[in-house]
């Protein structure tokens, strides 16, 4: 491998270990070359994800990285760190570069407040920045089925919804209001609710709402986990675990995300990663 090459994997791993909180547990079961092709790709979606979350955050870099994309398909890298990597990635895996483009699209639209009417225009958006996650994903851990496709995208979605729940208040600071403006009116719920300490009757029944519907789509991706080459079985496995139990425990607070972050601990993710190396796969 080129020296530059190696140096920008060695960069990703750098990056998925710093920051993929939930994701990099998962990446440690799987063999060395499909846990690099998984960093290369975070990495990517990583400094998406930074450009429209920093201070004063606006089109302008964001265009400026979808540029460096279209270039780095020619192999021209400039001067950037992950691009090799990544382009490396995309191309030894068959990924479609349009996943890509929809991420870009979908971050770019939250430098904007957010509203969403209803759950057509919030499924539209979770498929942009968390389903082509999953799309991409199935290519690197080599799908055999062409059912993986939609399981992949419905996988994402389930893992954006129950961000969504999470995060909830710190969005709603930032003038995003994920939660459709339809299922707001539908439980009683005011936006400037989610601005309180603890959430009320009415918003806790919506975020449990909410909560079955991301269930429903974990159950409907459940197959998943046997479309893929089986050495990538229990790393599809964890993370679709990691997300769940992350949900569960939401759940068992009452939905106390306003006055708190909810996270799994490093041990609980530790276990399931345990359980899945161990081949529970239940």
């Amino acid at each position: 491998m080129p020296d530059r090459l190696a140096a920008s994997y060695a960069h990703c791993r750098s990056v998925a270990r710093r920051r993929a909180r939930n994701f990099y547990y998962s990446f440690l079961l799987l063999p060395a070359a499909h846990r690099d092709a998984m960093c290369a790709v975070y990495a990517f979606m990583r400094y998406c994800d930074d450009l429209s979350d920093e201070p004063g955050a606006s089109r302008q870099p964001l265009e400026r990285w979808r540029q460096a994309l279209e270039r780095a398909w020619q192999g021209d890298y400039g001067d950037d760190r992950t691009l090799p990597a990544f382009h490396d990635t995309v191309r030894r895996f068959g990924i479609p570069k349009q996943y890509f483009h929809d991420m870009i699209d979908g971050v770019s639209s939250d430098l904007e407040p957010r509203r969403f009417a209803d759950f057509a225009q919030l499924y539209h958006y979770c498929y942009q920045v968390a389903s082509v996650v999953g799309l991409t994903t199935v290519h690197i851990f080599e799908f055999h089925d062409p059912a993986a496709l939609e399981l992949a995208e419905q996988c994402g979605v389930a893992f954006q919804l129950t961000n969504i729940i999470r995060d909830v208040r710190e969005d709603a600071a930032r003038g995003r209001l994920y939660l459709p403006e339809e299922d707001l009116a539908s439980f009683g719920v005011a936006p400037r609710e989610l601005e309180q300490s603890r959430p009320s009757p009415a918003l806790a029944g919506l975020l449990a709402f909410e909560a079955q519907r991301a269930k429903a789509y974990y159950a409907a991706a459940r197959p998943l986990v046997r479309m893929v080459h089986p050495r990538c079985q229990s790393s599809l496995w964890a993370l679709m675990a990691i997300y769940r139990e992350l949900l569960a425990k939401i759940e068992r607070s009452g939905f106390d995300v306003l006055r708190r972050r909810i996270a799994l601990s490093p041990l609980e993710k530790t276990w399931i990663v345990a359980r899945a190396a161990a081949g529970f796969r239940r």
